[in-house]
């Protein structure tokens, strides 16, 4: 893997109604793919649709982001899920995009669990074994952590895995991330740090200090992330900097802006 196949990926459309949150223009001029919110912590029929043709003319691959059904701790606050629950919830808000992405004539890329839910997949193999199901229906990757219940449900559903690497959210040392009730902004340095690590020497160190092995296909900027902008603009830097295995520099002349 070089870093020329590495792409970034946000977290967009988490909006309701009036009420915006994120930086999904700046970002959509930087990022390679988006993950889009299908309406259970976040994303109502309008956004989705205001959403899903910024992206296509954006020129960036849509994936779905599903979560939780949770407005008010958007999608954040665990919940008590059977596995076929999971599948049923994940797969009511991918066919809710789908018919958004099917209005432009845009292919669904990617599913990508949000929030709470994407913790829970992580450690529950059965609950991800459910989300796989739906995967398989639309023939579509899963993002997730590489190393959890994400990576081995993926591989006995024979769904394809991109394992991704977060830049402001911290690590545990099980390789599991911190999800944040509310975004906490990062220094540029700690996230060109981070990247750095992960693409460069294979790992990051987590909150307590150890190292944990990483090799991401892709990278996370949340959009709700007060600097999300200058973040996303700070990995593609670096990504552009480091040098692929042919010895040309990495996503030279087709980095975004």
């Amino acid at each position: 893997m070089t870093p020329s196949n590495i792409t970034i990926n946000s977290d967009l459309g988490e909006a309701i109604g009036l009420h915006s949150f994120g930086n999904d223009e700046g970002l959509l001029a930087i990022v390679d793919t988006v993950n889009v919110a299908c309406g259970f912590h976040a994303g109502d029929p309008g956004t989705m649709q205001r959403t899903v043709r910024a992206a296509r003319a954006a020129g960036v691959t849509i994936g779905a982001h599903p979560g939780l059904p949770d407005v008010a701790g958007f999608g954040r606050r665990a919940m008590a899920l059977t596995p076929a629950e999971a599948r049923d919830l994940v797969r009511y808000q991918v066919g809710a995009l789908v018919g958004f992405l099917d209005a432009q004539d845009v292919p669904l890329d990617h599913i990508k669990p949000h929030g709470a839910l994407f913790g829970m997949a992580a450690a529950d193999e059965a609950l991800m074994l459910a989300i796989c199901e739906v995967a398989v229906q639309y023939s579509v990757p899963i993002f997730g952590l590489a190393g959890t219940a994400h990576e081995t449900a993926c591989a006995s559903a024979g769904v394809e895995f991109v394992p991704e690497l977060y830049v402001d959210l911290d690590y545990r040392d099980d390789g599991m991330i911190i999800v944040e009730r509310e975004p906490r902004a990062r220094p540029l340095e700690a996230v060109r740090r981070r990247v750095e690590d992960a693409v460069g020497r294979g790992h990051v160190v987590s909150l307590s200090g150890s190292t944990v092995p990483v090799h991401p296909r892709s990278i996370c900027v949340h959009s709700d992330l007060p600097t999300a902008v200058d973040v996303a603009r700070e990995v593609r830097r670096v990504l552009s900097q480091r040098p692929s295995a042919d010895g040309v520099h990495a996503n030279a002349g087709s980095a975004r802006s």
